[in-house]
């Protein structure tokens, strides 16, 4: 006899296949008519709470797990809605640090399906995937209740499913080119986009940007009113020290330096992501009027920080790292960070990407990097065939160096063989690096076993 949570569980997966069979998330209507007029029809829930609204082109999910730490450090009820999803579509919607349950999920989407048909009767689009999770994300959050909900933007800004909130802070992390088929061919251009989330009388957190993404997230901010916090002028990075298990951070916040900070995370990109939370989660609070907030409990909520699939090593002997970089801006910190903080005298590639990609881009940046490639494939329809990767990768790398394989727990395999190949027999200081997508990473932490 089937239990109750059995049950949810399979209505859980029949909804999941139902809504995602509608538009994924890789196909883009750039419209927000729907969503607000699903919103609108049920009461507006967003408005029930504050938020923080993320945006950028890296290290947005990071940087949202980050300052709902610190928020829930500081005794905050918060909700957190991040996307993709690495194993399971509730990790989507957070409430306290936990993803909700799946009757939580199942018992939402019941409630909000009869308003989905009504805004589906009156469009020529049907509403998607993102735009109905987005909404159930809202109204699960109205319902907990929460204080507040830290978002992070589906793609750009303007126009993404999201942006029905009217965020009090905004926080825009590293922009660089990504999307270009909906966000524009030009850094200025995407960051006009993504300079949309940017409201009247908010802070806008400003990580290091290109010069023309800094123009027009300045301009926005100019526009609307709002008040801006820059790295590397009123906040930053002071001091970074590798340490066993991640790094030691000096910060300068808004209200004060913060010192002997650990995160359990390698790069300085993660240290970056760091202050970036630290700086909204002050402006949040009004810290850079009222001071510093306290030391220790900012101390204690960055050491509690988990980013899974983010340079994550789910194996030894040989290490295994997982990593969802899925531009070469993104690669590029990764392959830096796995530098700093691993010292392999061997290491193997794992690579499945999405089509949409610079796939070369990021090819040419593991070329001196690692040692091997192995090219596969993962299950997304938009997905890149590991014999069209494989066509991309041998001009780079050579024949002699690629390995082709197209299931993705082969291709794991494969790669621990190629790492442990070492022609001495010694296997430490060899590695795995499973890389190219979200998806590609998710179902590797299932396959290796990996918790949420």
């Amino acid at each position: 006899m089937e239990t109750e949570a059995q049950r949810y569980a399979r209505e859980l997966r029949d909804i999941e296949a139902a809504i995602f069979g509608r538009r994924g998330e890789g196909h883009v209507n750039p419209s927000n008519e729907r969503m607000q007029a699903l919103i609108e029809l049920l009461g507006d829930p967003q408005r029930n709470y504050r938020s923080i609204h993320l945006t950028g082109t890296n290290g947005k999910t990071t940087t949202a797990r980050m300052i709902d730490e610190l928020l829930r450090g500081f005794g905050v009820r918060t909700g957190r809605y991040t996307s993709p999803h690495l194993a399971r579509v509730t990790e989507r919607i957070v409430i306290d640090g936990q993803p909700v349950t799946d009757r939580t999920f199942v018992e939402g989407y019941h409630e909000l399906e009869p308003y989905v048909q009504v805004v589906d009767s009156r469009f020529d689009v049907p509403l998607s995937f993102f735009e109905i999770v987005t909404a159930l994300a809202y109204s699960i959050f109205a319902d907990a209740p929460i204080d507040v909900a830290v978002v992070e933007v589906g793609m750009g800004g303007t126009w993404d499913n999201t942006n029905v909130i009217d965020a009090e802070v905004a926080v825009i992390t590293p922009i660089g080119l990504d999307h270009v088929q909906y966000l524009g061919g030009t850094v200025a251009e995407i960051a006009g986009e993504k300079a949309g989330i940017i409201k009247p009388g908010s802070v806008a957190i400003l990580a290091a940007q290109p010069a023309e993404a800094a123009t027009e997230l300045l301009r926005r901010a100019a526009e609307v009113g709002a008040a801006v916090a820059r790295e590397g002028l009123e906040f930053g990075v002071l001091e970074r020290r590798v340490a066993v298990g991640g790094q030691f951070l000096t910060l300068q916040g808004l209200g004060g330096v913060y010192d002997e900070i650990f995160l359990p995370l390698h790069g300085a990109h993660q240290a970056q992501n760091a202050v970036c939370a630290l700086a909204a989660v002050e402006a949040f609070f009004g810290a850079g009027e009222s001071g510093a907030l306290d030391f220790e409990t900012v101390r204690g909520a960055f050491a509690s920080v988990r980013s899974p699939g983010r340079l994550e090593a789910i194996r030894s002997a040989p290490t295994i790292l997982l990593d969802a970089a899925h531009n070469p801006a993104g690669l590029a910190a990764t392959l830096e960070a796995i530098g700093e903080a691993f010292q392999f005298r061997r290491l193997a590639a794992v690579v499945a990407v999405m089509g949409d990609k610079d796939v070369e881009g990021m090819l040419e940046l593991l070329e001196p990097a690692v040692d091997e490639l192995v090219v596969t494939e993962n299950s997304s329809s938009r997905g890149l065939s590991v014999d069209e990767l494989a066509a991309l990768a041998v001009p780079i790398f050579g024949s002699d160096r690629v390995t082709v394989e197209a299931r993705l727990d082969d291709a794991i395999e494969a790669a621990v063989r190629l790492a442990e190949d070492t022609g001495d027999g010694i296997l430490s200081g060899t590695g795995v690096l499973v890389t190219g997508s979200v998806v590609t990473v998710g179902e590797a932490r299932t396959l290796l076993g990996g918790s949420s």
